[in-house]
């Protein structure tokens, strides 16, 4: 029997967190959901997203929904008398991680080859809009630009004439997760070695990284890819299709499900008919075979649907609204969206770590994301900072 442990995995790593906004931290709040303690060094002013809406009690939502747990202090690190402070928290810190412009910490003498002697153990990640290299280096970037830049946009929406941004900020949330899966593999080099490591990392790096198969198939033929609504480029049936009420999304990912699904439609035939008896031909008469499919889908609504194929286990879905999600009984044994409460009388919804480990409990508690500077008399005590 596999003994529980108490303790997150990163029980006892110090970040010392210097982002901004989201890219950063919503990595340091994966972070910190692992264990870690994060140390969240302000601006004069604040994160930027304090005073992104919407409010409550002046406070601002979206700021809370990804500095949950940190403790926050105000360090102008342009301030001699703060840089010591600075300097003596990096003493104690295993991590650093900042999401500023290429050059904005060696302005003040924090470059790598300064940190790396000074704290030989560090673990420093960086994350900008195209690295720390490259002619873009100096450039700004967010999210949409490297959305677009990165090619995403242009195979995201109904045809190539109505492309469309990704409706969360993938652009940000892609460099947090590849950052977190670099501190992590970092971690354990220094494990290894002894010795700390810089990552650098490109948000327009990530969205390359994340496109799937398509530069293998524009390399194949040297046709660009488009958007193709909710079908996929080389599955059929697979998306979007109309019942007697309302779209439902279907995924068949092979042959046996194929003919499961025709059986449940009632159109055995379609399963024998050459035009549609392999993947590839399915995907060569697209249009025909969703028009058939959508004729006997017509029959009835959604909800029935969605019982008949559950039952003979064809993958599917209703198309979810924000409510539907946060009401889903999935989603909810799963503990996925937890209640934060902004005040004695006013609590909202916000996401919970998705991570499940065998060997120790899931933090259930919803921690609280810090007021400006709350915790500088806690922080340096922690750090014996007189």
């Amino acid at each position: 029997m596999e003994k529980k442990i108490n303790n997150l995995p990163l029980e006892g790593i110090v970040v010392l967190d210097l982002t901004n906004v989201l890219s950063g931290p919503y990595a340091t709040m994966i972070l910190r959901d692992l264990g870690a303690k994060i140390i969240k060094v302000e601006k004069p002013g604040g994160d930027d997203s304090r005073k992104f809406g919407p409010f409550i009690d002046e406070k601002s939502c979206y700021f809370v929904s990804l500095n949950r747990g940190k403790k926050s202090i105000l360090l102008n690190l342009k301030s001699k008398k703060h840089q010591k402070i600075f300097e003596k928290i990096l003493t104690k810190s295993d991590v650093l991680i900042d999401n500023f412009k290429p050059g904005t910490l060696e302005k003040i003498g924090y470059d790598w080859s300064y940190l790396s002697k000074k704290f030989p153990k560090l673990i420093h990640g960086k994350i900008s809009g195209y690295g720390e290299t490259g002619p873009l280096k100096d450039q700004p970037a967010y999210d949409v630009i490297v959305q677009a830049m990165g090619g995403l946009m242009s195979l995201t929406g109904q045809d190539s004439e109505n492309v469309v941004r990704v409706g969360t900020s993938i652009g940000d949330i892609a460099s947090s997760l590849f950052c977190v899966i670099g501190i992590l593999s970092q971690l354990i080099f220094r494990n290894k070695t002894d010795l700390g490591s810089k990552l650098d990392l490109s948000m327009l790096d990530c969205q390359v990284a994340i496109l799937e198969n398509a530069i293998a198939r524009f390399s194949i033929d040297n046709v660009n890819p488009i958007p193709l609504g909710t079908d996929h480029p080389s599955i059929a049936p697979f998306g979007a299709f109309q019942t007697k009420d309302e779209k439902i999304v279907i995924a068949i990912g092979n042959e046996k499900l194929f003919k499961e699904f025709c059986v449940l439609i009632d159109d055995l035939k379609m399963h024998k008919d050459k035009k549609y008896n392999s993947n590839l031909n399915r995907c060569i008469n697209l249009k025909e075979l969703k028009e058939r499919i959508e004729q006997k889908l017509s029959k009835k609504n959604s909800k029935n649907w969605i019982k008949i194929f559950g039952k003979g286990k064809i993958p599917c879905a209703m198309i979810n609204n924000i409510g539907d999600v946060v009401n889903n009984k999935q989603v909810n044994f799963r503990k996925m969206v937890g209640e934060y409460k902004m005040n004695p009388n006013k609590i909202i919804k916000v996401t919970k770590s998705p991570l499940h480990f065998s060997f120790c409990k899931k933090n259930e508690e919803m921690e609280l994301a810090p007021e400006l500077n709350q915790d500088e008399d806690e922080i340096l005590r922690f750090f014996n900072i007189n």
